[in-house]
């Protein structure tokens, strides 16, 4: 199975600010990590979009974190690990690690990357297929900053992975599919 994630934040407390239902950072952790743990086998791939911890956060909390975790990782570089890569210990960890990825899924071009992107591979060829997606991170579950509405009206092949929206665990494609739908007719 393949799964797909992004701006997880373990340990970094000033995200529980926009996480309210979470009591304290240790909670958030310990739920994010079971619910990835129940879902995840150690033989699945997971995409991480970005932000996995915070750059706050040190190299060896962050390997502490990524061990917990089930599946075989792979990272998309988000702008809060960066400067985890030049360590050569926390590479060890990764499958891959990228700043975007293309891959081919499942009839789909799948175009990776933190950031929402205005244009990918074959977008513009989209019309009524959406057999070219772009998968990303970064904007949490912000309906505020224009970013939520412009991708709403403009981009139905964008999807949403990060937590925020998926329910704070990994999700298949499908499953994206259903919660950014879910969450862009709200």
């Amino acid at each position: 199975m393949t799964y797909f994630t992004a701006d997880l934040h373990l340990g970094y407390k000033k995200i529980l600010k926009f996480r309210k239902h979470f009591n304290d950072v240790q909670s958030m952790d310990s739920s994010i990590i079971s619910l990835w743990n129940e879902k995840v086998r150690d033989k699945d791939e997971v995409y991480i979009l970005g932000d996995l911890t915070h750059q706050s956060i040190d190299v060896n909390t962050t390997i502490n974190y990524i061990e917990k975790l089930n599946g075989k990782k792979h990272l998309i570089i988000g702008n809060h690990d960066a400067h985890l890569i030049t360590n050569p210990k926390f590479r060890h960890y990764f499958k891959s690690i990228d700043w975007m990825e293309m891959l081919k899924f499942n009839n789909n071009m799948l175009t990776l990357c933190h950031f929402p992107l205005v244009e990918w591979t074959d977008s513009h060829r989209n019309v009524g297929e959406g057999k070219s997606l772009h998968l990303y991170g970064h904007t949490h579950d912000s309906k505020t900053e224009g970013v939520y509405e412009f991708l709403k009206e403009n981009y139905p092949y964008a999807l949403n992975v990060g937590v925020d929206i998926n329910h704070f665990e990994p999700v298949t494609l499908e499953e994206c599919k259903r919660n950014n739908a879910t969450f862009f007719k709200i």
